[in-house]
């Protein structure tokens, strides 16, 4: 899977979320957003080699219940799930190498 590069026109509800098998990452944030934009060339490079890896883009805000079940209060806020469970996360990540870690953790092969 690459790197979507839309956020998403309706948000997936938290139970889907918690129901997903393998490696995601949900991207929260906006498209307005400056730290978001900064954020867009790290994260598509960690992507790139993590083809089995789905990334979700979300356009968090006021009212939007799925960043609020996940406690997000800046953007980017880019969480890191595997099978459903929360594994790590980080918030305006400045380097890509803290994304890679991240996608490393919930790409292994061996991980539960």
């Amino acid at each position: 899977m690459a790197m979507n590069d839309v956020y998403a026109a309706t948000e997936p509800s938290r139970a889907s979320i918690d129901m997903m098998d393998g490696p995601t990452v949900m991207e929260f944030g906006s498209p307005w957003c400056g730290h978001c934009r900064a954020a867009q060339p790290l994260l598509a490079s960690a992507l790139a080699d993590h083809p089995r890896v789905r990334h979700i883009k979300i356009a968090d805000g006021s009212g939007r219940p799925l960043g609020r079940s996940f406690n997000v209060k800046l953007w980017p806020t880019l969480v890191f799930l595997r099978n459903g469970r929360e594994t790590a996360r980080l918030v305006r990540p400045r380097v890509e190498s803290a994304i890679r870690e991240a996608l490393e953790r919930i790409d292994a092969a061996d991980s539960p």
